[in-house]
């Protein structure tokens, strides 16, 4: 059975009946999991090899797990700063910031794969203007060359160890004051600026291996309007065709306020795909996720990106080896 185009997450610290029924719809291609899904090291251990055993080829499995107050494993794993310490350190020594972020990214690898994880949803490549409250501390820097730098050194640590990395939010949503979580934010700047500015750190981040990019639930009115994970404009013409991008693009979770313009979750998850992206997120919204699957049924859907997340060289550094314990170092010297 082929990877769907349909990620979603599951109840609790173990699978539920419902939650097998559901990772078993063909147009599944993988889960997300949360805080709630974690008690310790070794259940998650247990909860991901029981949805690997599930299907042929295995569902991707993703987290939040950038650091900071976006960490969903904590007990037994490697507290990872917030990323704005990383662009403090730039600003005081930027080779070693460079080190640190891709020694951060490592940790993050590894300790994930090691317990079942193929994905995180990192970096943040959002721009620090001091007006977000969702986004914050989770960025490296106000500045788009150091961002991209920082950005770059983290997808590359990443990607050492196997593990996917997707940066967000395309084009960029620390400009926008407005939580997409809770309402649809507007960024009213030119086009100009917002490429100039905002999309610059995705170059570099590309570059490294970034293997996907989450658009942002938010209207850029001077340019489109739809959000970027509704249009065509970003996801096509920007940031197909003129960066170059080939990896996974996946929609923001399209149960957020952010994403409300485009109608109900159906109409969603079309307006999603109809735009460019690869894959829709539904979370913490099984009713919804199991409307819009009996509503896709049978309907054909490009696949493919989402099977490349992964790479041969997955869990290639394990927790023992000399690279993970000089990262974690690295790390350490930022707390």
């Amino acid at each position: 059975m082929p990877l769907g185009p349909v990620i979603v997450d599951v109840a609790g610290l173990a699978l539920e009946a419902a939650d097998r029924r559901r990772l078993c719809d063909p147009l599944v291609g993988g889960i997300i999991l949360f805080a709630r899904n974690f008690a310790s090291p070794d259940q998650v251990r247990a909860l991901t090899a029981e949805i690997r055993a599930l299907r042929d080829p295995e569902l991707i499995i993703c987290v939040d797990h950038e650091g900071g107050r976006v960490q969903r494993f904590r007990e037994g794993f490697t507290l990872i700063p917030p990323m704005r310490r990383l662009g403090q350190l730039w600003d005081r020594d930027p080779a070693a910031a460079v080190r640190a972020a891709e020694g951060a990214g490592l940790v993050i690898g590894a300790e994930l794969g090691a317990h079942g994880v193929d994905l995180s949803f990192t970096p943040v490549l959002d721009l620090d203007y001091g007006a977000s409250s969702v986004i914050g501390d989770r960025a490296f820097h106000a500045s788009p060359e150091i961002v991209g730098a920082l950005g770059a050194a983290l997808v590359r640590g990443l990607f050492a160890t196997g593990m996917g990395a997707v940066g967000k939010h395309f084009p960029g949503h620390g400009y926008a004051t407005a939580d997409s979580h809770v309402a649809i934010p507007v960024d009213d700047r030119s086009l100009e600026e917002i490429v100039a500015m905002d999309v610059a750190p995705y170059r570099p981040a590309i570059a490294a291996g970034l293997a996907g990019i989450m658009p942002a639930h938010v209207v850029y009115s001077a340019v489109a309007p739809d959000p970027a994970g509704f249009s065509a404009f970003w996801l096509k013409d920007v940031l197909r065709s003129q960066l170059g991008f080939d990896g996974v693009i996946f929609s923001d979770d399209l149960s957020m306020e952010g994403a409300s313009t485009a109608g109900g979750m159906r109409e969603r998850a079309l307006a999603a795909f109809t735009a460019g992206c690869d894959v829709a997120l539904v979370c913490n919204a099984p009713q919804a996720a199991d409307e819009l699957l009996a509503a896709l049924a049978g309907q054909p859907f490009p696949g493919g990106r989402l099977g490349r997340i992964r790479h041969d060289a997955r869990r290639a550094i394990g927790l023992d080896s000399e690279r993970y314990r000089a990262a974690l170092k690295d790390v350490a010297a930022l707390a």
